[in-house]
């Protein structure tokens, strides 16, 4: 099942996108007098998540497929898939060929990561903004894990069985920040819109193998950097047991995997994050500092 979040009126909704378009969950909750959440995250801080996937998994495509308050692809807008996680990670200098680029070396024993707040968070089209303090600013293309259940003390092999599902996005770096001082990197991060995030929740069951996309930076229509996901050198089942031995990981948080490749933006560029088999998740780049 693929979930997202649409605009409708000024407010951000919860839908479930078929072949024919979103459907709103508020319209399934209507039709067939049903009680699913109406919000994204609140599907899955509920536990709802898993129990709507099985019955679209067995009836529900079929029966939502035939209601008339389909939203067509070609009007759909969509928002970023929640705005308030509690916990944002990002995974550093996970591929070493990215690592090779900032001439650094990969970290092999354990990921490198950092925290970002939800006031960085944008969705699809809307705007990055390369800030007024920085003049180097890249973006990368990233794999997201979302965790779907309150868990603690993972193992990598029940890894899995705590996901709600994976997503694009796109993580913003003050790079020339960073390179004054490594100990700059959270504020490098953190600017705001500086993690696109979305446009859909794809369910585990519609990935046959997680191990075998690959991620792709697209600048201005071109392919930037791609790499296949089992190249990383922490696979996502090993990030998501390691941080839950850092702290108890809850449903909605967020892991963004690492970049096969970060490219510096400016403004009028259009930045992507192409997954095999994902909606593209796409972004335009407006520099503050341009009038």
């Amino acid at each position: 099942m693929r979930l997202a979040t649409v605009k409708r009126f000024g407010e951000e909704k919860a839908a479930i996108i078929t072949g024919q378009g979103a459907v709103l969950v508020e319209s399934i909750n209507k039709n067939l007098n049903a009680n699913w959440a109406a919000k994204v995250l609140d599907i899955i801080e509920s536990g709802q998540l898993r129990h709507l996937t099985d019955w679209y998994n067995k009836d529900g495509k079929s029966i939502i497929e035939d209601f008339h308050e389909v939203i067509p692809a070609s009007h759909t807008a969509y928002g970023p898939l929640y705005r308030y996680p509690k916990k944002i990670w990002g995974i550093g200098l996970n591929y070493v060929e990215h690592a090779a680029d900032l001439s650094e070396s990969a970290p092999n024993t354990e990921p490198a990561s950092f925290m970002k707040p939800t006031t960085s968070i944008i969705g699809p089209e809307d705007t990055i903004k390369i800030p007024n303090q920085s003049n180097r600013t890249t973006a990368e293309s990233e794999l997201g894990v979302i965790i779907g259940k309150e868990c603690k003390d993972v193992s990598v092999e029940d890894a899995q069985n705590v996901i709600a599902g994976f997503t694009t996005i796109i993580d913003m770096t003050a790079e020339d920040i960073l390179q004054l001082n490594p100990r700059y990197l959270t504020r490098s991060k953190s600017f705001d819109t500086f993690f696109s995030f979305g446009p859909q929740l794809v369910t585990p069951d519609e990935v046959e193998n997680v191990l075998d996309l690959n991620v792709s930076t697209v600048i201005n229509g071109k392919l930037h950097r791609k790499n296949v996901v089992s190249n990383m050198t922490f696979n996502p089942w090993h990030l998501v047991s390691f941080h839950s031995k850092v702290m108890t990981l809850l449903p909605g948080d967020i892991i963004s995997t690492g970049t096969p490749g970060a490219v510096v933006i400016r403004d009028g560029d259009v930045v992507e994050c192409q997954i095999d088999g994902f909606e593209t998740l796409k972004n335009p780049v407006k520099d503050l500092k341009v009038n």
